[in-house]
């Protein structure tokens, strides 16, 4: 339908994490009321990921008259009380408002609603890259236009492509998916490398724990990152690309893909982009999932259809990376800034960040945090205004303990740390990095020791193989790990000694690894366990020699007794122990034969009188 200027328009919020939360469902309830209503009172569309993730699904509301307001956490049980503000006229559900997207004037209704940027979880953002996900339609090219799209794509024509360069160059752009490289002087590189035949890629697969920020800019705004890899590709002389995206963003892919035919049919792709003799052809490579394949080399290999391995380099990909020809590779999330970058001038792009990290980054902030979702800060800013002014601190209100940043290859950061400045070199120097930006945040009943083994068995089940340091250093780091955290009750002093000397060992062995590994993925495997071992090496003590989890979270080390002041022998635990590990007779005191004890905490569950205790 064509809406006029008395429409009103119901945008539903249908990222991944909106429809994890039943956003299909809340789109399917408004577009069955309109069809019962007055179809062309009404409009209904689709919009990507706002970032505020805790409080989805979200659906906007815009009235005539009014600015646009978002809801959430909008449920079939309440859908009605909007749809009947929207349709009726009914009043405003204020228990689930979120806020204005402009001052709402003189809208009476609205007088003691916020500004949505003005509240804590948007404050403090400053959102480049993320400031068309959950306002546009992601597949609609006509919006991306209005939102001004496209302009940096039109600079950059006019401009040479060694002009296009040093904009770049001049911006500070960083890599923005790992040690963070200048994005310009990659791009310098490819440029000069001699060729005919060029080749630009975008790295989109995903693949650290938690991370969520370059599935949510596809899915949001795929437009940008077509322009951002269409001034790339005329940058450094390509006329092919590829966006190697993994199969289990299949939202990102269909959006991506439709985003791509609006592009080439609107003229930004393909043949005589914009009137000039630039061509460039877009597709989509889709990966099998493999974390080493975030690595640029094992990428390659992967759109080769060979088995993703990182080769050793040099040559680095500019000289010679697709099919041997020249080849320029940066992540989305860099790609998604640089339409920004000719659109306004590399000056603009300065004024926010540090002088070595210029710009924003983008966090998926996640863990034991109250507000969780999407974050883009200005880099400089300090991980406690992240966790604590956006994120709104620690959930239930526990002690903070740790941050995680980096996705798996990244380091954890205790509390005196929360002050440091989240920007590539201050994160380096602290012990962590910066990577993707994963970012997750744990409280006092974290146990590091399982911290470290986790993403250590996630970088050691990934690894390819291909190198000795990693395929088998890693695999000793696990079984040290896994040594520990196990149940040893009935080790002797110096058998505890042994195993300290094994952690000992183990610190040297990651070193070694770092050193040693033929990529970054094994080069930075180790980070979390070396981070723990510096700044809680406490935890690893009473792991080793009191045999004990402090946080209660390796069960294999902990012991359950039954305190005979409370048990009445009513048999209930018995009933229930899955290994038998539970005597006594009715009506008397029961106690745990703790050598048949697996540590479930079944009889714990279920005990109705507190009886059974753990140490």
């Amino acid at each position: 339908m064509n809406p006029t200027k008395d429409t009103i328009t119901i945008i539903v919020g249908t990222g991944t994490c909106g429809m994890a939360a039943g956003a299909n469902k809340i789109h399917d309830y408004f577009a069955d009321k309109i069809g019962e209503a007055a179809p062309d009172a009404f409009q209904l569309k689709r919009t990507g990921c706002l970032g505020y993730c805790t409080v989805e699904p979200i659906v906007d509301v815009e009235i005539p008259g009014w600015p646009r307001v978002s809801f959430g956490p909008v449920t079939l049980d309440n859908a009605e009380r909007l749809w009947d503000m929207v349709a009726e006229g009914g009043e405003l559900p204020t228990e689930f408002v979120l806020g204005t997207h402009s001052d709402p004037g003189e809208v009476i209704e609205l007088r003691d609603v916020p500004v949505l940027w003005e509240t804590p979880f948007f404050r403090h953002q400053k959102r480049l890259v993320l400031k068309n996900s959950g306002i546009i339609d992601p597949e609609s090219l006509q919006e991306y236009l209005t939102a001004g799209g496209y302009r940096g794509l039109a600079r950059a024509l006019e401009m040479s492509p060694a002009e296009v360069v040093e904009e770049v160059k001049t911006s500070g752009l960083r890599g923005r998916g790992g040690a963070g490289f200048p994005t310009g002087l990659k791009w310098q590189f490819a440029h000069d490398a001699p060729g005919d035949q060029k080749y630009i890629i975008c790295n989109a697969d995903e693949g650290d724990p938690g991370a969520f920020m370059d599935r949510s800019i596809l899915e949001g705004d795929p437009h940008a990152v077509i322009e951002g890899l269409a001034i790339a590709a005329y940058a450094i002389g390509a006329d092919k690309g590829y966006v190697y995206c993994r199969a289990e963003y299949p939202l990102a892919i269909r959006r991506l893909t439709d985003a791509i035919a609006q592009a080439e049919e609107a003229g930004y792709l393909g043949n005589g982009i914009c009137g000039t003799d630039f061509s460039f052809e877009l597709l989509i490579k889709k990966g099998a999932g493999a974390f080493v394949c975030g690595e640029e080399t094992a990428l390659i290999a992967s759109i080769e259809g060979k088995r993703g391995m990182p080769r050793p380099r040099p040559p680095y990909p500019a000289q010679s990376g697709l099919w041997g020809k020249p080849t320029n590779i940066n992540n989305v999330e860099t790609v998604a800034n640089v339409p920004f970058i000719l659109a306004d001038g590399a000056e603009a792009f300065r004024r926010y960040g540090t002088e070595n990290s210029p710009g924003t980054k983008v966090f998926a902030l996640a863990g034991k945090v109250k507000r969780s979702g999407l974050v883009e800060a200005p880099m400089g800013m300090p991980l406690r205004d992240i966790i604590f002014d956006i994120g709104g601190g620690v959930q239930d209100d526990k002690a903070f303990k740790a941050v995680q940043i980096g996705g798996p290859s990244g380091g954890c950061l205790p509390e005196h740390l929360l002050d440091t400045r989240v920007d590539y070199d201050s994160l380096v120097e602290a012990g962590a990095m910066m990577g993707s930006g994963g970012m997750v945040v744990m409280d006092e009943d974290t146990c590091m020791v399982d911290v470290a083994k986790f993403f250590l068995d996630f970088t050691a089940s990934e690894s390819c193989g291909k190198c000795l340091p990693c395929r088998e250093g890693c695999a000793r780091l696990k079984e040290t790990l896994n040594g520990i955290v196990r149940a040893h009750r009935d080790e002797s002093p110096e058998e505890s000694l042994l195993r300290f000397q094994a952690v000992t060992m183990m610190e040297d062995l990651a070193k070694v690894i770092q050193d040693t590994a033929a990529c970054g993925l094994g080069q930075t495997a180790p980070n979390p366990i070396l981070s723990t071992l510096e700044y809680f090496q406490d935890e690893y003590n009473a792991h080793v020699f009191e045999r004990r989890c402090p946080s209660g979270v390796c069960t294999a080390l902990l012991e359950y007794y039954i305190d005979p002041e409370l048990c009445t022998g009513c048999g209930l635990c018995v009933r229930r122990c899955p290994d038998d590990a539970i005597i006594g007779e009715k009506r008397h005191a029961h106690y745990i034969a703790t050598e048949k004890c697996i540590n479930c905490g079944t009889c714990r569950q279920f005990c109705p009188f507190g009886a059974i205790k753990v140490r």
